[in-house]
């Protein structure tokens, strides 16, 4: 059962000095958004939780490099969370391991181009496999990963909606959960944005799948074949195929828990994603909350995690992101990575660019509307 907790102890129980009289403009924000009357006072009450929740996500998020990070004090868990957080923490704590060593990955290329140009030479199509065999291994390894982050990101969905708290009580109250939720998706559009950029790896698992083909038309059995079945490489193949295949697995992941809850209402669900939006983008655009990034890491995080709740909020809401009446501010979310270095925010901008969505057609307003954003100078 969740525990309780009122809205107006957040700055009481959290250790960072807040500034009471810090407000967001309600004026600014319906020429922002386009809103008005109670639409608009209901999303500028969000938006003033989400500048209480503003300096928890900065001090929350790693600070320093990548190697030299430290958990913040203020997102240790309570006793109500800590059961689900150190389920997550288990999964979380691979995380680096496998970014590293999906960055390291060099793939197979040269000694399959060559066993492919000269089919005849035993040596060549030795040294393929041989070379070939301990990346699909490594791959699998990070397919074998994304289940288990996939489990993780259920139960902390059912953390972070049960009744009878409302989302924005609940990210009040179980800051540790929230910042875990947001560890997880910085690490799924990592990983995205380093598998997009490699092509080896659907090359080099094209090939092992090919050879594995051949040689049980043959009646033959590699060794290889009792760590990597058949079904087992099916499943991978789907995972690989997909351009952003952990944003994928947690985009389903989502669905399925909100099919699952039929008796939990949706906006427990939408809510949290988009109330965690609202904080990331205004962190992003106001100059305040901006200088206290301290690299450049921690602004990444930011982005990350604002496009990844966008897409899941996306999958999930039967009306999705991009129309008009999306709690969302798609339009401000862009502009904010639109003034980002290009280099940095490409692969995001694309992952909202292409990713589709799964249960749902998109009618042709909401077709233009996500294109026209996304092709603004």
């Amino acid at each position: 059962m969740c525990p309780g907790s009122s809205l107006s102890s957040l700055s009481r129980s959290t250790s960072f000095p807040f500034n009471p009289s810090a407000r967001l403009s309600l004026t600014r924000d319906r020429e922002t958004t386009g809103l008005s009357g109670a639409t608009a006072l209901i999303w500028g009450a969000r938006l003033v939780l989400a500048k209480h929740l503003l300096i928890w996500f900065v001090l929350s998020a790693w600070i320093g490099d990548s190697e030299s990070r430290e958990r913040s004090p203020d997102a240790q868990p309570t006793e109500g969370e800590r059961e689900v957080w150190n389920q997550i923490s288990a999964v979380l704590q691979d995380s680096e391991s496998i970014l590293a060593d999906l960055q390291a990955y060099k793939g197979a290329g040269p000694e399959i181009r060559d066993a492919i140009q000269n089919p005849n030479d035993i040596q060549l199509q030795e040294k393929a496999w041989n070379a070939v065999c301990p990346l699909v291994v490594r791959l699998k390894r990070f397919y074998e990963f994304s289940i288990r982050l996939e489990k993780a990101l259920q139960s902390l969905l059912e953390s972070l909606t049960c009744p009878p708290y409302t989302p924005t009580q609940h990210l009040e109250r179980e800051q540790a959960l929230a910042k875990e939720f947001a560890e997880i998706l910085h690490f799924t559009l990592r990983f995205d944005e380093l598998k997009m950029r490699n092509p080896a790896i659907q090359n080099d698992f094209s090939y092992y799948r090919r050879t594995i083909s051949r040689n049980r038309i043959n009646n033959m059995h590699l060794d290889i074949e009792n760590e990597v079945n058949n079904e087992m490489a099916n499943r991978m193949s789907l995972f690989y195929a997909e351009a952003t295949p952990m944003l994928k697995t947690l985009s389903n992941a989502t669905m399925h828990f909100v099919s699952e809850n039929k008796t939990l209402p949706i906006e427990n669900t939408t809510d949290c994603l988009s109330t965690m939006t609202s904080v990331c983008k205004v962190m992003l655009e106001t100059p305040e909350y901006r200088s206290r990034f301290t690299s450049e890491e921690t602004l990444m995080f930011c982005m990350r995690v604002m496009v990844g709740v966008i897409i899941l909020y996306d999958h999930v809401h039967p009306v999705g992101a991009f129309c008009k009446t999306s709690k969302i501010d798609m339009k401000g979310c862009i502009k904010v990575l639109k003034e980002q270095a290009p280099d940095s925010v490409e692969g995001l901008l694309n992952a909202l660019r292409w990713k589709k969505l799964k249960f749902r057609e998109v009618n042709s307003l909401g077709k233009s509307s996500h294109n026209r954003w996304l092709s603004q100078d």
